[in-house]
């Protein structure tokens, strides 16, 4: 029998569930999890799984021969992974985020985006996010050179590195003319310089490969330069907000899911067995779907905002504010969860010390609840927000 179950896409003409293809591969893979988690290794089969069942370029679409899926589709899909398998779900997530940012740049705004989109089908290309070490400052330097750009950098969080093929990330240019300038770009990870570092060793998280990628000299050429902005300010970033952390924090909600559904199972075994108070468990359980529907609630609203306003200040300010609640709900949940279980969701021989700790990531995605209030109140009062 192959260590994993291999899904073929559908055939051209058809239509793909990807929600239940997702939770086929989640059902296979899930008996990986544990071990990747206890090791600090790569979820390897994951990704080979979705890779196989064209996940990879699902949300690409057909008129380039991706998958053509929907974006609310794709959330699902995430978010039923997550509840398998989270480090799978959410490294997953950070390649999908960044095919998602020119699907629909393509769709709204005519970018000339053709040639990744096709390239990401024809290659079957895993793309890397540098996280928040390419956040709104930027991070790196990129030198000029005859026909480019040498670019010095250590990018961390590089969720799903181990199989990555082009690192999504920029570095800072010191222009002669219009000073300190932020440039987008993509390194290829088989470029010269480009060196792996297996520095991953995360709380929780454990097994989406998040190392550091070391840039020593890279050479990036004019025309791979993507796009240009001033350190600190938003520019481009209101784009990436806007259809990034939907499908991020749908990873998030899927722990949740996964947590209250093994709380429910475990309480229904407790139903009748004369320990403890029967209300208090009914209570317990009541909190527990409280926080759960806030979760869904507040992930319904990020897609929403995802799939209907434009990009600007407004809505950066809204999604963040729907990533807060989310990110605050799929965590309450989870400990809720917890209260249900008792002492043994302190222990390891349930999947919910585990999901306490993947959880805990949703704080730390930008923007934190501290920025992200900062930014609602400016938004709010009518203030600028480029630093």
């Amino acid at each position: 029998m192959p260590d994993t179950m291999i899904t073929q896409p559908a055939a051209a003409g058809t239509t793909t569930d990807w929600v239940g293809l997702a939770d086929r591969i989640g059902q296979d893979i899930a008996r990986h999890a544990a071990r990747h988690d206890a090791e600090d290794s790569f979820v390897e089969e994951g990704f080979r799984a979705l890779r196989e069942a064209g996940f990879f370029k699902a949300l690409v679409p057909a008129e380039f021969g991706g998958g053509d899926a929907s974006y609310r589709d794709i959330c699902g899909a995430i978010r039923r992974l997550a509840t398998h398998c989270s480090a799978t779900a959410l490294a997953f997530a950070m390649h999908t985020h960044l095919v998602a940012l020119p699907v629909w740049r393509w769709r709204h705004e005519g970018a000339p985006v053709e040639g990744l989109l096709k390239r990401i089908v024809a290659e079957d290309l895993i793309l890397i996010s540098s996280g928040a070490s390419d956040w709104l400052p930027g991070s790196g330097r990129a030198e000029k050179v005859e026909g480019g750009y040498r670019i010095h950098a250590r990018k961390g969080f590089a969720s799903g590195s181990p199989m990555g093929d082009l690192l999504m990330c920029s570095a800072i240019h010191d222009d002669p003319d219009q000073g300190p300038t932020v440039l987008h770009f993509a390194a290829p990870f088989k470029a010269d310089g480009m060196r792996l570092q297996e520095t991953w060793r995360g709380m929780g998280m454990r097994g989406t490969g998040s190392h550091d990628i070391e840039m020593d000299g890279v050479f990036i050429p004019d025309a791979g330069i993507s796009a240009r902005r001033k350190p600190g300010t938003w520019g481009i970033f209101h784009t990436v907000y806007g259809v990034a952390f939907p499908i991020v924090y749908s990873a998030y909600v899927g722990v949740a899911e996964g947590a209250r559904a093994e709380a429910l199972r475990l309480a229904r075994g407790k139903e009748g067995s004369g320990k403890g108070s029967a209300a208090t468990l009914h209570i317990a359980v009541g909190r527990l779907e409280n926080a759960f529907t806030r979760a869904e609630i507040a992930w319904e609203r990020m897609i929403a905002i995802a799939e209907k306003e434009q990009p600007g200040p407004d809505r950066t300010s809204r999604m963040a504010t729907a990533r807060t609640l989310t990110g605050e709900a799929a965590i309450e949940t989870v400990e809720r969860a917890m209260e249900v279980v008792g002492g043994l969701a302190f222990t390891r021989q349930t999947p919910l010390e585990r999901a306490f700790r993947d959880v805990q990531g949703a704080r730390f995605h930008p923007l934190a609840e501290l920025p992200q209030l900062e930014l609602t109140g400016r938004v709010a009062l009518g203030l600028g927000i480029d630093g």
